[in-house]
């Protein structure tokens, strides 16, 4: 099944071309990296299909239909630092989040296992270290049980262990049969958790396709 198809998408903010007639088609199960220096497009072309941001051309479709309030609960999504609030437990968090996306409290326990955090739920938030603050933000995106999810720089700005955790972590979500988007400049990441990718310079699709294909090249 094709999840997110991309045609002809562009957006230009004055004189700045950010995206330019980018087409991408993303299947089910991939973990796919759209791959690009800081600048190259990777951001924006999230916000539009994240419907965040309004395309000055072309069109996307999830799921091979136009997405609607009701597609879009099918995506979980990081594209900043949840609000969570530093004196409040992990679980008390999820639960506000839970609450705001209008679900049940019956899946924290189970997206805190998954994130490895369930022993440090009744922990405060301000004592997490960045990489688990950043594995409580896709405990978050996973509260809805979506079949895809989008990170954006999932690793930036941690520690090595802590980058080790979400890769680890990518993958394991991965495994569970979901299709995962991200956004990376860093080619290494890319290799190590994606099966497909797409390079982008200057908001155009230079490069796309297996990740084994292009490292057996």
């Amino acid at each position: 099944m094709q999840i997110l198809s991309i045609s002809g998408l562009s957006k230009r903010y004055g004189r700045i071309l950010a995206v330019d007639r980018l087409d991408l088609d993303i299947e089910e199960c991939q973990v796919f990296g759209i791959l690009g220096p800081n600048g190259s497009g990777k951001t924006t072309t999230l916000g539009i299909i994240l419907d965040v941001i309004k395309a000055n051309a072309g069109n996307f479709s999830w799921f091979e239909h136009t997405c609607d309030h009701d597609c879009r609960k099918n995506i979980g999504d990081i594209l900043e630092v949840p609000a969570f609030y530093p004196y409040l437990s992990a679980v008390d968090n999820l639960r506000i989040t839970a609450r705001i996306k209008g679900k049940g409290l019956n899946r924290i326990d189970n997206v805190l296992q998954l994130v490895n955090l369930y022993d440090r739920k009744k922990d405060l938030y301000r004592t997490y270290s960045l990489g688990m603050k950043q594995r409580l933000s896709v405990a978050a995106a996973m509260l809805t049980d979506p079949p895809v999810l989008i990170l954006d720089e999932p690793t930036n700005g941690l520690d090595p262990q802590g980058i080790a955790e979400i890769r680890k972590l990518i993958k394991k979500i991965a495994s569970e049969g979901k299709t995962i988007i991200l956004a990376s400049h860093i080619l290494d990441e890319v290799q190590k958790v994606c099966t497909h990718f797409a390079v982008l310079n200057k908001g155009k699709k230079i490069y796309t396709g297996s990740v084994q294909e292009a490292l057996s090249k």
